[in-house]
């Protein structure tokens, strides 16, 4: 009876090679995974990055700062409002994209025709040139330091909008061009149907990866007016005094706070326009 119990304990063969396929299709390119061995290749990425993080922080010289620091880094910050600072960079952030927003769908929309198409294509040229010159002739220009702020995010964001957007409209099949054509549909309202609403969920999720580029932005823009405060403000201040754990507490809150728009936003594609399939 014993025997056959050890026998019955025993993994059975087919089981042990599942399981030694499920792990080696891990490790094959383009291999589809269940939800529940994505959620564990996520966490065993997370142990790692821990354990790595333990290690390197300790002992009389370390690479980064311990977990205490950081810790007591997230409580000198909220001790010196860190979410009013959190929402001065959102702020700033929301004020720029909803100019950018604005401007380069007005821009990308009139791009078909003829005649207003360079502008478009030169706008996007313009990605190339350096923050430093943008805000040399805003500071021309504008006297106030919060308006550049919002003037600086709200160029480079564009920039890399337009292009973006660009791109999605060369990428607009002729077919769906001729059907619109084929019913009888004038250009401005093939303009409408097919560039205009039928590639809307597009522009979210091109201003989902913009954002990103723009939020990444704001240490550098904030640093243009410290009254004003910020994610940027704090950064800079704690690299001043060589507070490290400050400054990797600083790097997770923007880290989280990016994800968290990247999050909402992808949500808001996904709730709205269901039959988008990217």
């Amino acid at each position: 009876m014993e025997a056959d119990k050890e026998i019955c304990a025993r993994p059975i063969p087919n089981q042990l090679n599942q399981t030694k396929m499920k792990l080696s299709n891990w490790f094959k390119p383009f291999e589809k995974i269940t939800p529940q061995q994505r959620m564990i290749i996520g966490v065993s990425w997370i142990a790692l990055i821990a354990v790595y993080w333990f290690i390197s922080s300790s002992g009389t010289t370390h690479l980064f700062p311990t977990p205490g620091q950081v810790w007591d880094g997230f409580k000198s910050l909220y001790s010196e409002g860190l979410i009013v600072h959190v929402f001065s960079s959102l702020s700033l952030c929301l004020q720029a994209t909803l100019l950018s927003v604005i401007v380069s769908l007005m821009l990308v929309y009139l791009s078909p025709l003829p005649a207003l198409r360079p502008l478009a294509v030169t706008m996007s040229r313009l990605r190339y040139l350096p923050l430093t010159g943008i805000t040399f002739y805003l500071a021309i220009l504008v006297s106030n330091a919060r308006t550049m702020q919002i003037g600086v995010l709200f160029i480079f964001m564009s920039l890399y909008f337009i292009t973006s957007l660009l791109a999605v409209l060369k990428d607009i099949p002729n077919e769906e061009i001729d059907h619109a054509r084929s019913l009888k549909c004038s250009r401005w309202e093939v303009l409408l149907e097919v560039v205009i609403k039928g590639r809307f969920d597009y522009v979210i999720d091109v201003l989902r990866q913009n954002l990103a580029i723009t939020w990444m932005m704001l240490v550098t823009v904030e640093s243009i007016l410290v009254a004003a405060g910020g994610l940027g403000v704090l950064i800079k201040n704690s690299d001043k005094f060589m507070n490290h754990g400050r400054i990797v507490a600083l790097q997770l809150v923007i880290l989280l706070v990016g994800l968290l728009l990247d999050w909402l936003l992808r949500t808001l594609r996904k709730s709205v326009f269901k039959y988008s399939t990217f």
